[in-house]
């Protein structure tokens, strides 16, 4: 089943540049499809409840609210919201249900790292070789920063941000093979300074540092390997960055930004004028010209920071219980280190949007699905001898 989930997320982001409905559909309804196994499996094995599942669960509940007794400004874009956060929610019970085995949980952030990986190298030499097509071959309508198959910046340099602590916690671990698992984060971090994203790089850089002083102050890298890795993560890095050149991203930050502030300032308006219900959830650009102070010549699409959007479309309890999601988030990823990626998208959420992609916000939410399991796992092999543990592991992959 593991093997099943990692190829639905694969899927999604390798589609993501198509611009039709099709492959968030098959990916909604594979994911669908496998809560629906896992439902079915739960008399089997019970599970826990983790407070993730409430602040998700409530976002489906707060939907459904505002679609049955009208307080939407659309109400097929509510529908809409409905289903993706339905598919968020499921993508959590699939993931904790699958990943409380802790050999599963290390095959699928390896799965994640090494995907992410290729799709950084990938992405790199399309950005400068293929003139705006996707994998060279498909036309985009834009002629710079597409990368891979995500032709917004921000949102791969937000794919990248949730697996790079991943990668950056296998290669400072001190393991062998120091120079091809460094190399790993450090071609993941080359990639978003070439994306051009400012956030991006900023929060990339954030990632790198945090995960070096997490890992080393608590003791957790240590000794001569470490050192090493350390050494040879941090010349790759500065190797990598001068290859790709960090003159995209140092002259977007020269660039004063003129429609943020105005999104933000229109959502603040929608936020005061419905403060306790919202204008109902996926409505923001059909209330956005309302509350406009500005006409920039162009269809608005997102408030560019989804935790104003939140704010806006389901007012002041729905951003709330979306922020003990983040807040819960916070501790289980400083304890994991790995998953600081999960912290990183969501403070990048407050200047950008990579959470009303299905996809993406998919990827956060299944890291947080896994930072919930990782606990269970630790339980379980505690109670286990090391021979059960070893042996249980051989089962779990014989049958995949």
């Amino acid at each position: 089943m593991r093997i099943i989930l990692a190829a639905l997320f694969f899927f999604a982001i390798l589609t993501l540049w198509v611009p039709a409905w099709w492959p968030v559909t098959v990916f909604q309804v594979g994911v669908f499809a496998l809560a629906g196994v896992a439902v079915l499996q739960a008399p089997q094995r019970p599970l826990k409840l983790r407070w993730p599942l409430a602040p998700l669960a409530f976002a489906v509940l707060w939907g459904t609210m505002q679609w049955l007794t009208g307080r939407t400004a659309y109400a097929l874009k509510t529908q809409t919201a409905i289903v993706h956060w339905a598919t968020l929610l499921a993508v959590f019970l699939i993931g904790y249900s699958v990943l409380r085995d802790a050999s599963a949980l290390q095959w699928f952030r390896s799965a994640m790292v090494w995907f992410a990986f290729a799709v950084s190298v990938q992405a790199t030499l399309q950005n400068f070789t293929a003139g705006g097509r996707v994998f060279w071959l498909f036309p985009t309508g834009y002629t710079d920063y597409v990368l891979g198959p995500i032709v917004y910046h921000n949102h791969y340099a937000a794919f990248i941000e949730a697996v790079l602590p991943m990668a950056l916690y296998e290669a400072l671990r001190g393991k062998r093979r120091a120079l091809l698992h460094t190399a790993i984060p450090a071609a993941m971090y080359a990639s978003v300074i070439a994306s051009g994203s400012r956030a991006g790089s900023v929060l990339a850089s954030a990632e790198v540092v945090a995960v070096i002083a997490i890992l080393w102050l608590g003791g957790r890298a240590s000794g001569r390997a470490a050192g090493l890795s350390l050494v040879s993560l941090a010349a790759l890095c500065a190797v990598f960055t001068l290859v790709v050149g960090p003159e995209a991203v140092w002259s977007r930050f020269q660039i004063a930004e003129e429609m943020r502030p105005q999104f933000a300032a229109a959502s603040l308006h929608m936020i005061s004028a419905h403060p306790w219900i919202g204008v109902g959830l996926g409505t923001w650009p059909t209330v956005y010209p309302r509350y406009a102070l500005a006409d920039f010549g162009v269809y608005v699409n997102q408030a560019h920071s989804d935790w104003l959007q939140w704010a806006a479309e389901g007012g002041v309890p729905f951003v709330l219980m979306i922020a003990t999601l983040f807040t819960w988030s916070i501790r289980a990823a400083w304890r994991s280190v790995w998953g600081l990626g999960v912290v990183a998208v969501f403070l990048h959420a407050s200047v950008d949007y990579p959470f009303s992609r299905p996809a993406l916000g998919s990827w956060v939410v299944v890291i947080i699905a896994m930072l919930a399991a990782r606990g269970v796992a630790g339980r379980q092999n505690d109670s286990q001898p090391p021979e059960q543990i070893i042996f249980a592991e051989n089962l779990n992959r014989s049958s995949d």
